[in-house]
């Protein structure tokens, strides 16, 4: 395996952040011993995502990889989903996403098409989208 190829699945978290969170990357390359990244993310908090994946690695990142995001607004924003499970109510759902049950009318302002108030059914299957 050559470097880039040991770098790449080094930080295989922090590209799979960038694949799956809509950062467009205009080049990925080495510059000698580091991996070059350089692109733009959707908004701020994916950059920062991008960001603590390569920190999370260790201290070894800021020897092995140069990491140039800016942001780009005008780039389709991520959308988070859920499929709503047997048990699940808004309230449950919005606990695990947000730490806090009393959130769930944020699930329901992101979802106007399926859910109108506090008193929507949800069913097995339904697919929400789960806003930042």
């Amino acid at each position: 395996m050559d470097l880039m190829e040991g770098l790449k699945l080094k930080y295989a978290d922090a590209l799979g952040i960038i694949k799956e969170k809509g950062v467009v990357l205009a080049n990925m390359h080495m510059e000698g011993e580091k991996l070059y990244l350089k692109g733009a993310a959707p908004n701020e908090n994916v950059k920062n995502d991008v960001w603590n994946a390569i920190k999370a690695v260790g201290d070894s990142w800021n020897s092995e990889i140069i990491c140039d995001l800016g942001v780009d607004t005008s780039l389709p924003q991520p959308v988070k989903t859920y499929t709503v499970v047997a048990g699940d109510s808004l309230w449950k759902i919005a606990a695990h996403f947000y730490g806090n049950g009393a959130q769930f009318p944020k699930i329901i302002a992101g979802n106007p098409d399926q859910l109108k108030d506090e008193k929507s059914v949800i069913h097995p299957g339904d697919v929400l989208v789960i806003p930042d």
